[in-house]
């Protein structure tokens, strides 16, 4: 590079004169220094990573604590499930079909 010097004061005279004797091209190299000094002021300090608390395991339930219970669908009994699942099959699946739950309305009142 050329004999000056950037320093976070800007372009000092001396810089000036070292341009007017290098030319047009240490001329745009000043420039591009001082538009990166600017944008680095601009910038926002990096955020430090938050504080893991000791001995955590990334994944894992804290120390002390567990999951949650089963969900409260599964307190239904299977055959109660197989029911529900044949008739919603039958529906979608064979909707001109009477189905064999004993809750749907005969095929006349469809």
């Amino acid at each position: 590079m050329s004999d000056f010097e950037i320093d976070d004061d800007g372009i000092q005279i001396d810089d000036v004169k070292a341009i007017r004797r290098e030319g047009a091209s240490e001329l745009r190299s000043l420039m591009r220094a001082q538009i990166a000094i600017g944008k680095a002021r601009r910038e926002p300090a990096a955020k430090p990573a938050p504080v893991k608390p000791p001995g955590h395991r990334p994944g894992a339930w804290p120390v002390g604590t567990s999951p949650p219970g089963p969900p409260p669908e599964w307190q239904i009994p299977k055959p109660v499930w197989d029911a529900a699942v044949r008739h919603y099959r039958n529906e979608e699946h064979f909707p001109d079909q009477p189905c064999d739950c004993g809750n749907c309305p005969p095929e006349e009142t469809r």
